[in-house]
């Protein structure tokens, strides 16, 4: 089972990444015999602002980093979704990514983990939606982390007891939905 661990940010000095750091770290930690992970950074992604002529539910993808993008996504087995908590709302380079596909999300479970003012649970509630409607399973399993302020200033994120939990009961879930 590969779990693809999605960077939601491309910011400089972005959170996100020592977030996906950990996530990756964790789950190795666990010692479950049958889970990969891959980190899928959206930085290094850097894909353009989506305004193909047809809409990716169609199948037709003719954007230059369409198809790769596509190929990339279509490896994952399940995902775990990081986003900052932007006004409100989710990162504009995570919508853009999910956007830029149909097929390759459908039928595969999703976590999310957010952060931020309010330890990112509107940015959750929004890519879940999102989520919903491009065809992922939405696993109910979100790690929302608080005071990322206070504990995002080293080189590497700082997770909590209760981050640790919770991130275990997510893959928890993942495997679940992917082995059924």
């Amino acid at each position: 089972m590969n779990i693809q661990i999605i960077v939601g940010s491309v910011r400089e000095g972005r959170t996100a990444i020592k977030v996906a750091h950990w996530v990756q770290q964790a789950i190795k930690s666990y010692n479950f015999s049958t889970v990969q992970t891959e980190l899928v950074d959206l930085k290094e992604w850097n894909l353009p602002l989506f305004a193909g002529p047809n809409p990716p539910l169609s199948g037709i993808y003719d954007q230059p980093r369409q198809q790769e993008w596509a190929d990339k996504i279509a490896q994952g087995d399940a995902f775990i979704f990081i986003s900052p908590e932007y006004n409100h709302g989710y990162s504009p380079a995570l919508k853009n990514a999910l956007d830029y596909l149909g097929k390759e999300w459908q039928g595969k479970p999703a976590a999310y983990i957010g952060y931020g003012a309010t330890n990112g649970s509107r940015s959750i509630d929004q890519i879940r939606q999102v989520g919903t409607q491009l065809g992922l399973i939405d696993s109910n399993a979100v790690v929302e982390i608080r005071d990322i302020f206070s504990r995002n200033r080293s080189e590497s994120f700082e997770p909590n007891e209760f981050d640790d939990k919770t991130l275990k009961q997510v893959v928890d879930k993942l495997i679940q939905y992917v082995s059924s």
